[in-house]
Parts: C-alpha cells; structure tokens; sequence
C-alpha cells in the first residue's frame, strides 16, 4: 500500500496526524474514564436519593466509552502506521458510534443538571418516612447528613413534619470535640445540629458533578470528530 505521487506529502502530514490525534484520543479516554469512576463512587450514597438513573445511567455510559477509546486508539495507529484500510474503515465506524454514544452521555449529564432539584427533592421528602424502616435509605441519609453536615431535606425540622414519631436521626448532630451531642430531645438545640437542609448542598454537589462530567464527554466527543476526518481522509490516499 502506498499514495500517488501526488499526494505523499498530503498523505505523510495526515498519517502522522492521526497517530498524534489517537495519541491524543487515548490520553482524553482515560482521562474520561478516571472522572466518570470518581464521580460514580464520590458519595456514592446520593445516588439513592436521587430519585432518576439518569446521571449514573449516563455516566456508566461515558465510562464504557473512554474504555474502548482508549483501545480503539491503538487500532487507529496501527491502520495508520501500516497504512492498512480495512483497519481504517472499520476504526472510522467504530469510531463514529461511539461519537453518537459520547455525545448523548454528555448531553444526558446537563439534562441531569437541569432536573436534578425537582426530582430529588420530591424523593427525599419520599424517603424520609422510610428512614429506619428501610435499611438501605437510612444508610444513605446517616451518610448524607454526616458526610455534607446537613439535615433534612430544607432543614431539620422535616424530620418532625414529614416522619412519624418526630425525632430527627443522630446523624444530623453536630461533633463537640469528637463526641455527637444529643439532639433528638430537643428540636430547638440549634447549636446541636446541623442546620443546613441537605437538598441545596446535595444538589450543588450533583450540579458540578454532572457539569465536570458532561463537559469532558462533549469536549472528547468532538475531538473524535478529527479521528473522522483524518481517518477518512488517510483511506482515501491511500491506492
């Protein structure tokens, strides 16, 4: 395989192009993979408050993407370097799909963005008279409240409004010099407890989340559209 004449200097410039763009490709999927898993697994426990699968959804989404970015980048460098082009269509299709793939990730994280208050709000009010009862949900908010230092959904006092008995879990008082105070006898302690209400910090942590995430899947995405052309571009010199 080789070009015509004409077209070695065209066709040496895309093919050292490409490599570096797969080079380039590579290091951006691992870079997308590594935030996706650290968003997955950074508070963990929020996703069960959620109240939609459509962030985690995304995310496992843009995780598998970066994963076979990375791979298919060394298919992309072979077919290049070997000038081989049934390697660089196929890396052309492949590519393409996971460019759909990528973008819909990406674009579902600022869908997510715009959602996320609405929705959580109504299933943490929704889960707050399952606490105690359900094992899983009162894991999540011990560890929401104590792990953002809030309590309730807008305040502590939701404990009392929207739960039957009316006491508010110890997760939600505060440490006076390593020790939790008690606070479920008197609503009033404020110095005691956390005062914050744990939808706004919970979604202003989702909301950069989601935003951090959505922006590295686009911007990756549409630097796949160089690998398109690129590629395309080389299989066409190639006689």
């Amino acid at each position: 395989m080789g070009y015509g004449s004409k077209d070695e200097i065209c066709g040496t410039l895309v093919k050292y192009s490409m490599l570096v763009t797969n080079f380039i490709i590579f290091i951006g999927g691992i870079v997308l993979g590594i935030i996706s898993l650290y968003t997955l697994f950074d508070k963990s426990f929020i996703k069960e408050l959620l109240g939609t699968n459509l962030f985690t959804g995304a995310v496992y989404i843009l995780i598998s993407t970066g994963i076979l970015l990375s791979l298919l980048s060394f298919l992309g460098c072979v077919g290049a370097a070997k000038e081989v082009k049934c390697m660089l269509l196929a890396y052309f299709i492949i590519l393409f799909i996971i460019f759909v793939v990528m973008l819909v990730g990406g674009i579902l994280c600022y869908v997510f963005r715009q959602r996320v208050e609405t929705t959580m709000e109504q299933e943490m009010l929704r889960t707050i008279r399952s606490y105690g009862e359900d094992r899983v949900l009162t894991r999540a908010w011990d560890d929401l409240q104590e792990g953002l230092h809030c309590c309730g959904v807008t305040g502590y006092d939701d404990w009392r409004q929207h739960r039957i008995g009316g006491n508010i879990p110890d997760s939600c008082c505060r440490e006076v010099n390593g020790k939790k105070q008690p606070c479920t006898l008197n609503f009033q302690a404020s110095q005691q407890i956390y005062t914050s209400g744990c939808l706004n910090v919970t979604t202003t942590f989702m909301k950069q989340h989601a935003n951090t995430v959505g922006t590295v899947g686009i911007a990756v995405s549409l630097f796949l559209l160089f690998g398109l052309a690129l590629s395309c571009a080389l299989f066409m010199l190639i006689v």
